[in-house]
């Protein structure tokens, strides 16, 4: 299955090249919350007072995903809104409305709470408002693996098409979670930058900043998406889905378990680990995850591994987003020929695994090739997804 559509939400803006500019440039420092969005040019003012911003973020991205692709109303007329589908990923979902909520209860009573609490707060109200802004009447699903969340929707979007249940399909995540007891837990938990900076890989990372946004593609069987004359932007490769089954928060110290879910990624793609161009790690900049996912390249790729990136050093992590965040990043990869650095990354970590060819400090030209974006989360959740180069 191939990918037609992209679009993308974040604090740099709305639009995939807002996205890419976002990857190339230096961050400044702190969380990335998108406190000033503005929903109205998507929805209305009724649509926006009760729905939580996750649901307003998804929504944008996925019209902007649809529109690169041709248009809902196309798209629809072509395949039949029973054949197109929605499955979208999320870690959290509407937290922040039901923390803004019982602080409403709290201060002023049961009946000062909005009715529309529960639809704001559930994980589904993003996949469910996308499908029926659509009208696409096919399955409409939400996948929360934490912050495998974006990958595995990809992935569970693309055999959707694979099995033949769909022709088309936007996927993607969405993540608005930025606030309060959020904030505090992970910052409680030490996972938090105390100096505001995301530095994957780097000898000095402690810890992540907290960004949202929201990312979408439209996902198309390739031979109808040629039929109809899309604009291919990239290939749906392979995609696993693994469990450390080992903590709640930490990933398995070897990196055994995510490399047996790279290596299933490969095997379902039919590709070897040579062929391989890019990997677009999870790299979090947090101390045990980094250290684990290096272990877990060089068990798959060895000494001499394909160039590694990481966007979260650019735009901060967007917990169950960042997944989908990093694909679109990927086909902007291999639309520009570039790979993007890893913002923050100075010094690499002697620690890390040997073997790991990081992008840093400037873009670096490649030639497009397979592309491996790995996603981990907590509960030992992960994901890894194969995207390549548009065939003829």
């Amino acid at each position: 299955m191939v990918v037609t559509g992209l679009g993308s939400i974040t604090a740099a803006g709305a639009g995939c090249a807002a996205l890419w500019q976002d990857l190339l440039a230096p961050p400044a420092p702190g969380h990335r919350p998108m406190d000033d969005w503005d929903a109205s040019p998507w929805m209305d003012r009724a649509g926006i007072r009760h729905t939580d911003r996750c649901t307003q973020l998804a929504v944008a991205a996925a019209d902007l995903a649809v529109s690169d692709a041709g248009g809902g109303t196309a798209l629809a007329a072509r395949y039949g809104p029973e054949r197109a589908g929605v499955v979208l990923g999320t870690a959290l979902a509407g937290v922040s409305s039901l923390e803004r909520q019982a602080l409403v209860r709290q201060a002023r009573g049961d009946k000062r709470v909005s009715p529309f609490v529960v639809p704001m707060i559930m994980p589904n109200a993003a996949s469910a408002a996308v499908s029926q802004r659509l009208g696409w009447r096919g399955p409409c699903e939400t996948v929360t693996t934490a912050c495998a969340s974006g990958t595995h929707a990809l992935a569970s979007a693309a055999r959707l098409i694979a099995y033949g249940v769909c022709d088309t399909v936007l996927t993607g995540a969405t993540e608005a979670a930025a606030y309060g007891t959020v904030l505090a837990g992970f910052a409680t938990m030490r996972a938090l930058s105390p100096t505001g900076r995301t530095r994957p890989f780097d000898r000095d990372r402690d810890g992540f900043t907290v960004a949202e946004g929201a990312a979408a593609l439209v996902l198309e069987a390739a031979e109808t998406a040629r039929a109809r004359g899309a604009t291919v932007l990239a290939e749906v490769l392979g995609a696993a889905s693994t469990a450390d089954a080992h903590d709640v928060t930490l990933p398995l110290p070897d990196g055994s378990g995510a490399a047996r879910c790279m290596r299933l990624a490969l095997q379902d793609a039919g590709l070897a680990p040579s062929d391989v161009a890019q990997i677009s790690a999870h790299g979090t900049g947090t101390l045990q995850g980094d250290l684990a996912e290096s272990r877990a390249m060089a068990l798959v790729f060895g000494p001499d591994g394909p160039p590694v990136t990481s966007v979260k050093g650019a735009t901060g992590h967007a917990f169950g987003a960042s997944g989908a965040l990093e694909a679109v990043a990927a086909v902007l990869s291999l639309r520009h020929r570039q790979i993007p650095p890893v913002q923050g990354l100075r010094a690499p970590d002697p620690e890390l695994a040997t073997g790991l060819d990081p992008v840093r400090a400037a873009p670096r030209a490649w030639e497009p090739g397979p592309v491996l974006s790995n996603s981990f989360g907590f509960g030992g959740h992960n994901g890894s997804l194969l995207l390549g180069p548009a065939g003829p």
